[in-house]
């Protein structure tokens, strides 16, 4: 079964500079420094756009992963999805929005995904990804709005 989950981010910026922010795979690299993520294929420097992809190595729990995604939705500055093509996932998914309201900017962003491996996967998902893929979105969205 699917892992869901939102974070949602407030910022003063606006809808726009914040779209291309997140569209940005140089502000992604540096928000992901910690876990030595980088381009390594694809669009690797600069903006991202409607069907471009873009492979990502990084390394996390001591362990080296490859997965590439691919900007599959683009209503710009609205919103945009990118969808994992290859690696480690069975299924992710990651829709973003961006609302104009009050003065400030809402940032939402929905999450899905499935671990492979069957039970296997199954317990990673409620042990590890249930609580370290929220912690990924909000320490790269604390970047991009910083």
């Amino acid at each position: 079964m699917a892992v869901y989950f939102e974070c949602v981010t407030r910022t003063a910026m606006s809808v726009e500079q914040l779209f291309e922010k997140s569209l940005s795979i140089d502000a992604h690299t540096a928000s992901m420094a910690h876990s030595g993520e980088k381009a390594i294929g694809g669009v690797t420097a600069g903006g991202i756009t409607l069907g471009e992809q873009v492979t990502w190595r990084a390394r996390h729990f001591g362990i080296p992963f490859t997965m590439t995604s691919k900007i599959t939705a683009l209503d710009a500055p609205r919103s945009f999805t990118d969808q994992q093509q290859r690696g480690p996932f069975k299924f992710f998914r990651h829709e973003h929005e961006f609302i104009a309201a009050r003065g400030e900017t809402i940032m939402v962003d929905r999450i899905h995904f499935e671990a492979p491996l069957g039970p296997l996967g199954w317990i990673a998902e409620r042990l590890v990804l249930g609580w370290y893929m929220p912690k990924l979105i909000r320490t790269r969205n604390e970047f991009l709005v910083s």
